[in-house]
């Protein structure tokens, strides 16, 4: 009989601490979605935008310069998350929304993979690279028509430029969507922090939030971070092995 490992054991841990949850939450970043091929921010900037810093791209003050720089880089980006698909990690999220009694998924993501993959408790903290909004009315549009003359799309309400529906640097995430995620912490039993480094606030916060209401924090993630030595559990390895594992010690 083999001998159980750490891993499998910290598994089994949080497998029980699952099926007893009334209430889990799940955090995840930008670790999840590389494993579908989505490049990391830093990542994207490859190629053409290669010249370029993250912040010469993703501010308000980057799209009053050159709003098409910024609509174009974002183009380039909408198309690479076209053309992946959610991975075992965003599938295994869904499923335990299935299963717990009440369940909430706040990502950093704004690829939208963990709607495709079925999570309907969600909610996209830095918004999503499908969507663009006005950047004067904030209205949001799910779609547009291209301009000829190769500048963003205009505000069919307004007619100001359109921009991605992101959090960008200088930019406060939305209200609604932060404290919908804060009020989860502080009732959830089980956190998982999946995929993110949990280094970007305020959603960074959100383990220290729970963890001072009584919750369970489990991380997964490849390497160590600055959650590792707070987390009660922390799961070494790829959200794409880990999380379907947990799926089946959970509910074999």
């Amino acid at each position: 009989m083999r001998e159980e490992s750490p891993l499998d054991a910290a598994i089994a841990a949080t497998a029980a601490r699952l099926r007893e949850a009334r209430y889990v939450v799940a955090l995840t970043g930008a670790g999840v979605s590389a494993e579908s091929g989505v490049p990391t921010f830093r990542d994207a900037l490859t190629g053409l935008w290669a010249k370029f810093d993250p912040r010469d791209l993703a501010t308000p003050s980057a799209f009053a310069r050159d709003p098409k720089r910024v609509w174009d880089w974002y183009a380039d980006r909408r198309a690479q998350v076209a053309n992946v698909s959610p991975n075992p990690a965003h599938a295994a999220l869904a499923e335990i929304e299935r299963r717990v009694p009440r369940f909430l998924l706040a990502t950093q993501n704004v690829d939208g993979l963990h709607a495709r993959a079925g999570s309907r408790a969600l909610v996209e903290l830095h918004g999503n690279i499908a969507r663009a909004k006005c950047s004067a009315c904030a209205r949001v549009a799910a779609r547009w028509d291209e301009p000829l003359d190769h500048l963003p799309p205009r505000c069919a309400h307004c007619g100001a430029f359109l921009r991605p529906d992101v959090v960008w640097f200088e930019e406060l995430l939305p209200d609604g969507a932060l404290a919908a995620a804060e009020d989860a912490a502080r009732e959830c039993d089980v956190l998982l922090v999946v995929g993110t480094s949990a280094e970007v606030y305020p959603a960074a916060g959100l383990p220290d939030t729970a963890r001072a209401a009584g919750a369970c924090i489990v991380e997964v993630n490849p390497g160590t971070t600055p959650l590792t030595a707070g987390a009660d559990i922390a799961l070494c390895g790829r959200a794409g092995a880990i999380l379907p594992a947990l799926v089946r010690a959970a509910w074999p």
